[in-house]
């Protein structure tokens, strides 16, 4: 696809962005999780996860930058193990617990579609091979 390596970079900075979005709402607590407020109180807490977040989403800006074979590669490597890591959150921060069950919003569904939508872009990236004559 021409535009494939586009696509990618605009998803994973939109997913960063959506690091700030509120992902799940608990309503017993009164809280907002997200990305960069995993806290729930002094015993349970997930993390910030926006670190990982953009890790990964910035190593995968540069991969669909570069040109190669190898690194069109490893950033399909790359773009699997960051889905795996939005599924995880994904399940973590919506799993019910104590019998009370958080409210979903639209952050935690858009880390999950846009992962997807990124490593869909490395499946479909152009490679140049250079001609053996």
């Amino acid at each position: 696809m021409r535009y494939s390596k586009y696509i990618g970079v605009v998803a994973a900075a939109a997913l960063i962005a959506a690091c700030f979005l509120p992902w799940v709402v608990v309503p017993g607590l009164n809280i907002t999780l997200n990305g960069l407020n995993g806290k729930v109180n002094d015993q349970v807490s997930f993390g910030t996860q926006i670190i990982s977040h953009s890790f990964f989403c910035l190593l995968m800006i540069v991969f669909f930058v570069l040109p190669g074979v190898g690194v069109k590669r490893a950033n399909v490597v790359i773009g699997a193990i960051h889905v795996a890591w939005a599924v995880k959150n994904y399940y973590v921060f919506t799993a019910c617990r104590v019998g009370e069950c958080p409210e979903k919003k639209i952050g935690v569904y858009l880390i999950v579609l846009l992962s997807i939508i990124m490593l869909v872009m490395t499946l479909l990236a152009q490679v140049k091979f250079k001609n053996e004559e």
